[in-house]
């Protein structure tokens, strides 16, 4: 007579019946212990409490922002900077402008933080070691946005921002471990950021009903431009390529 076979069907092989019962068992002994029991009651009364509290609207947003007197904005715009200059989404930032400031007071706002995040990622990793930054820049992203860096320079800065292919701050820091001038890099980052940056701000205002119908034709515009830059970057072959 044969011998079981150990690791295959035979003895000492779980099988799916055993394994979902300890599973099972596992689940039930996690779900009795008090802080398990503890932090799924928290969840829930937040969730209760989240559901049963009215929300304001973007309208009463940006009508409470306005009480909080001039100095708002520009709290509201150094956080701006200050966040974008780490690897935080930018768009978060610049909805919010558009919704708290309106439409010209939130493109001032989101404009100049931009700037000034882009400015001041340059001047931070140059100030730093380069090399040092650069061994912790591994991601595929960076790699691709060096390259184009490499062979376009200044143009593939205002590209990038055009179409957004990598996220903000690592194009801030890729363009800093790289040759490029600071105020090239400064106005092509800021012509490029712009019409994405223009037609955010107005689209999130337009949630708050208070954007001039002409408003649209301007986002539509900035859109357009974006989608331009994409297909301008697409088909771009440089000559020494």
């Amino acid at each position: 007579m044969s011998e079981p076979i150990e690791g295959a069907a035979g003895v000492g092989a779980p099988t799916p019946d055993s394994t979902a019962t300890t599973l099972r068992a596992a689940a039930i002994r996690m779900l009795r212990r008090p802080r398990t029991l503890a932090l799924l009651g928290l969840l829930g009364a937040l969730f209760v409490a989240a559901t049963a509290t009215p929300l304001p609207t973007p309208a009463q947003i940006q009508e409470s922002a306005g009480r909080f007197g001039p100095w708002f904005p520009l709290l509201f715009c150094g956080i701006y900077a200050v966040a974008t200059v780490f690897p935080l989404p930018r768009t978060v930032f610049t909805v919010s402008s558009g919704v708290l400031f309106g439409a010209t007071l939130g493109l001032t706002v989101a404009l100049v933080a931009t700037t000034a995040a882009a400015a001041a990622a340059l001047l931070l990793v140059r100030a730093l070691d380069r090399e040092r930054v650069a061994a912790r820049l591994t991601h595929p992203a960076v790699r691709e946005v060096n390259a184009r860096l490499a062979r376009r320079g200044w143009l593939a800065v205002g590209s990038l921002r055009l179409i957004a292919f990598a996220p903000f701050s690592i194009v801030n820091y890729c363009c800093a471990l790289s040759a490029i001038r600071f105020w090239p890099y400064l106005l092509a980052s800021v012509l490029g950021s712009a019409p994405g940056t223009i037609a955010t701000v107005l689209l999130a205002d337009s949630l708050t009903g208070g954007t001039h119908p002409a408003m649209y034709a301007v986002t539509g515009v900035c859109v357009a431009i974006g989608l331009g830059g994409l297909v301008l970057d697409a088909r771009w072959r440089p000559s020494n390529s």
